[in-house]
């Protein structure tokens, strides 16, 4: 039994007229007569009989009518789908990302995204820089939205796009004695406990922002840590320290947590999307493109 069969029986079966099916199908009559038969005998079941002068249906060609009505469209959406998977339009994007990014570069990429791209699947988790490196150079994810380290060993056979450069800035308590300056510098925050991340969270970001205060001419106290930014944010609104976070930063009461700029010529954390060149996903072209 073979496809042309079944779509010739079906336009037979709502013509009950040979004639007008063979013009629907762009057949002649005796070449559509000679398919029925053919799917007749393999099926060896009669699926039209004349009863008074009258073309019809058998029992078994109404039974087969509706199962090859369902089959010829799921032909026809394998079809489509295939096609579609090969434009990009259907398929999964595993989609990695570090948390900084999830306070505007992220939102207005996936939003932009799933409006062009309603019917892909998103397969989306947070995940620290050194961790995207290696999934992208396994497999096991598509793209990463992170923060390359300064080594270009660990990012060797990717390529990266830089989305933003982002500025270093301080949080501070509300009530802190700067929290009604606009801009701070490093060095009058030395005497100050901090709150930050478990450098095994973050090895690049923590060596980075401590070197930074070291080379402002102090070491920082830390005396809390936080696993997320959400958490070290709300630690610092209750007063137990200042930090130091990468911008955009999460909305917070003023009334309990101030961000403040740096006066310190501190260079900007670039934002990069990274993908494998061995990676040949039509989504992922589809989403390096709206990039």
């Amino acid at each position: 039994m073979e496809l042309r069969q079944l779509r010739s029986f079906v336009v037979v079966a709502e013509e009950l007229n040979v004639g007008r099916a063979a013009t629907r199908l762009h057949l002649t009559q005796p070449s559509l007569s000679r398919q029925i038969a053919a799917l007749e005998r393999d099926l060896g079941v009669e699926l039209f009989a004349r009863i008074k002068k009258r073309f019809v249906l058998t029992a078994a060609g109404e039974s087969l009518l509706a199962d090859a009505r369902e089959l010829l469209r799921r032909a026809d959406d394998a079809v489509r789908d295939a096609q579609r998977t090969q434009r990009g339009e259907l398929g999964t994007l595993r989609l990695r990302f570090v948390q900084s990014a999830t306070f505007e570069t992220l939102p207005k990429l996936l939003g932009a995204f799933r409006d062009s791209h309603p019917h892909v699947v998103l397969d989306l988790e947070a995940m620290t820089t050194l961790r995207q490196l290696e999934a992208l150079k396994d497999g096991r994810i598509d793209v990463g939205l992170l923060r390359l380290p300064g080594s270009e060993q660990q990012s060797k056979g990717l390529e990266s796009r830089v989305v933003s450069r982002d500025p270093l800035v301080a949080v501070l308590p509300a009530k802190h004695r700067l929290a009604r300056r606009r801009r701070v510098s490093l060095a009058e925050l030395a005497g100050d406990d901090f709150v930050f991340y478990n450098r095994p969270s973050g090895p690049a970001v923590y060596d980075r922002i401590t070197g930074y205060c070291r080379d402002a001419g102090f070491t920082p106290s830390i005396t809390q840590y936080g696993a997320d930014v959400q958490t070290i944010v709300s630690l610092v609104a209750a007063g137990l320290g200042v930090s130091l976070l990468i911008a955009p930063t999460p909305r917070t009461d003023p009334e309990a947590v101030v961000y403040r700029e740096l006066s310190d010529d501190l260079p900007p954390w670039e934002l990069s999307v990274a993908w494998s060149p061995d990676n040949r996903s039509p989504v992922l072209l589809r989403f390096l493109q709206l990039v």
